[in-house]
């Protein structure tokens, strides 16, 4: 494991590896007395534990990382305009938004009723 800090997870998945190849009878890698394995019952997940913290396991973890690239970043460079091209600017939209859509009253529910309703829409059938 070359001293290297395991996360929970690959330290999970070594341990569970270890505790199946010794509960289908595998070999122990690390000699334990018969007193200490009563203590811990024959449990195989403890002999794996006992067997990662003493590092003879001959298991190796390849952790690939992504390759850091570096670049500069650029600024954008933002165009001033002054008070009278902005006004341009929203006097062109406006003229466009009015051109090509529109422009809605509000309507009161006073003014409309459903009488009033159905005659605006015969008259546009028409």
């Amino acid at each position: 494991m070359d001293g290297k800090k395991l996360t929970k997870y690959e330290k999970a998945r070594i341990l569970g590896a270890r505790a199946l190849q010794i509960a289908m009878n595998a070999p122990l890698l690390i000699k334990i007395s018969q007193d200490d394995l009563e203590k811990i019952k024959f449990d195989a997940l403890k002999i794996a534990e006992v067997e990662l913290n003493s590092d003879i396991l001959p298991i190796s973890i390849k952790k690939p990382f992504p390759k850091r690239k570096q670049e500069e970043l650029k600024r954008l460079k933002e165009k001033k305009l002054t008070d009278e091209q902005k006004e341009e600017l929203e006097a062109k939209e406006e003229a466009d938004i009015t051109k090509d859509a529109e422009i809605m009253e509000l309507a009161n529910p006073d003014d409309e009723t459903e009488g009033d309703f159905e005659e605006k829409l015969e008259e546009e059938r028409e």
